[in-house]
């Protein structure tokens, strides 16, 4: 990447300015962190230890709990330092970094949503076929291509943030290295840059979110009008509901964010609203599908009483 700033590192202004608040903060997202982890771990172990949740559904959870692990992973640390560190500060590759890797984890979550509400509509709509269309193969297929297309997305923002001219203040009104914060201490012509955010992100996102409502659209069709089992409609609108629901977490505070323009006002409120989907939405998604699936919860204690008896 090709450096054209004079700026080495940055200056993060954090959440909260009043010192009082920080040990509260701190102990309040040490504990979201840990639980973030110990919750998407668990489901992780689960669903690659036990056969019964080897299938397509399961396979996209896991993914889904290794990019909440991961996507906490590149702000919380940080956000965790700075509450007791003098300077707060970050490098400028430092920031770039953690600017990619987080929109790289996030767009990619995005995307493996509508790959699994994609799932739930096979599954749902077309049972006798499910195995045949979503075999191992095309889960693989439809994983990397997920991967492959959040992690050139965010390549893209990365490349073209760090080739953007930084010559005034270093201090950036965030926890953590977002473009938007970014574009506002960027001196010269960002309207590329901005237009990226707006309607690339938009773009990715909203088309993520189109196959989600079609998806949900044919399913609650065939359910309503071609399927006539109770249970059925039961099973399939709890495992909807769930993944509706971390959709919701996910989609609603994204759109806030990065869809209307930047102005003095919304950068703070952007950094209140970068808290739910950056912090709490990681450590819901396990409580969501854990509390909501009678699988997971069966396999969750399973693995509990086999320590047990194993001490």
């Amino acid at each position: 990447m090709t450096n054209h700033t004079s700026v080495n590192e940055f200056f993060l202004l954090g959440i909260t300015d009043t010192q009082e608040l920080e040990l509260f903060l701190f102990t309040i997202f040490l504990i979201i962190y840990i639980l973030t982890l110990i919750g998407n771990g668990a489901i992780l172990v689960i669903v690659i230890s036990d056969p019964r949740l080897h299938s397509p559904m399961y396979f996209f959870l896991g993914n889904l709990s290794c990019l909440d692990i991961l996507y906490s992973t590149v702000t919380l640390p940080k956000v965790l330092d700075n509450f007791f560190s003098i300077h707060k500060t970050i490098s400028f590759v430092g920031c770039i970094t953690q600017l990619h890797f987080f929109h790289f984890l996030g767009s990619t979550e995005g995307i493996l949503l509508g790959v699994m509400a994609f799932d739930r509509f096979v599954a749902i709509c077309n049972p006798l076929c499910y195995m045949l269309l979503m075999n191992h193969q095309v889960c693989l297929y439809l994983a990397a291509t997920t991967w492959i297309t959040g992690f050139s997305y965010a390549l893209l923002h990365s490349i073209m943030t760090s080739r953007l001219t930084f010559c005034g203040s270093n201090h950036i009104r965030h926890f953590f290295c977002d473009i938007k914060p970014l574009l506002e201490l960027a001196c010269g012509n960002t309207k590329l840059n901005q237009w990226m955010v707006e309607t690339v992100t938009g773009t990715i996102a909203m088309g993520s979110f189109f196959v989600i409502l079609l998806s949900y659209f044919y399913i609650i069709s065939f359910l309503l009008f071609k399927s006539r089992s109770c249970s059925m409609l039961q099973k399939a609108l709890s495992t909807c509901a769930s993944h509706f629901m971390v959709v919701i977490l996910l989609y609603v505070p994204v759109a806030f964010t990065y869809i209307h323009p930047a102005s003095d006002s919304s950068m703070d409120q952007d950094r209140i609203v970068a808290i739910m989907y950056s912090v709490v939405t990681p450590i819901l998604n396990p409580l969501i599908y854990t509390l909501r699936n009678k699988d997971v919860k069966g396999a969750l204690n399973k693995v509990i009483r086999k320590k047990l008896w194993s001490r």
